[in-house]
């Protein structure tokens, strides 16, 4: 395709004509609108944690649906099964055990998913988190979203439990990355928010943050790796730099 609006209008009609169009009626779908809302929920929410009752109480918040949990839930393993969308299951790092829901979904095809939106939102950050994921998955990794647990003292002097969030826990064999997603760091307490997850992983894996800047891949004092996007995607042993 050589134009925009061809491109466009390839992907949109690829979409609805060759991968809604065969779910719809391999599944025996009486209520396409349903689906179609799911799908429009699900492309404005990659990169966001979510579970179907979530999708349900947003189907009636937004539109007054009364959709079932179990019929998003159907509708969704449909998508999975078209490969449409791929799930990201949330992983205690320290505990050693997945959590459940809610997880994170993201689209297969970036071009699919911004066609959907009629090319309207592609802010970079979820876009590079969803590439981030489809790259490290076409490595052959399985993927999970990480949870690392980290004890602080409460404005009232008692120690609690804070959640932190590691966006991609990377698995082959014997191998295991931590990796950020991180559009820009530009000031220093953005580089400490970044860090303070991967901080609290008492393990010796390697730990990586990956830019859309164009950077110098370096190394920190804490071990952490910071790379660009495009060294990671076009470099085949980015990981191991």
């Amino acid at each position: 395709m050589k134009t925009e609006t061809q491109k466009v209008n390839y992907l949109t009609n690829l979409f609805n004509e060759t991968y809604l169009k065969d779910i719809i009626e391999r599944n025996h779908i009486e209520k396409t609108q349903e689906l179609e809302n799911l799908i429009n929920v699900l492309v404005s929410a990659i990169g966001s944690l979510t579970n179907p009752p979530k999708i349900q109480a947003t189907f009636k918040s937004s539109i007054g649906s009364a959709i079932s949990i179990n019929t998003i839930r159907q509708y969704i393993e449909y998508l999975e099964d078209a490969f449409i969308i791929s799930k990201a299951q949330r992983y205690n790092v320290k505990g050693r055990k997945y959590i459940g829901t809610p997880l994170k979904y993201y689209f297969e095809d970036i071009g699919l998913r911004n066609a959907r939106l009629g090319f309207r939102q592609v802010e970079e950050t979820h876009l590079m988190e969803n590439i981030i994921y489809n790259e490290l998955r076409y490595r052959g990794y399985s993927v999970d979203v990480g949870v690392v647990e980290k004890r602080e003292m409460s404005e009232h002097g008692k120690q609690i439990r804070k959640a932190l969030e590691i966006d991609f826990v990377a698995n082959l064999g014997s191998q295991r990355y931590y990796i950020q997603s991180a559009l820009s760091m530009p000031i220093p307490e953005k580089q400490i928010q970044e860090k303070t997850s991967l901080i609290n992983v008492a393990d010796s894996f390697k730990k990586i943050i990956i830019v859309k800047d164009i950077v110098n891949v370096k190394r920190d004092e804490m071990g952490i790796l910071t790379m660009s996007i495009y060294d990671f995607l076009l470099k085949e042993n980015s990981l191991d730099l």
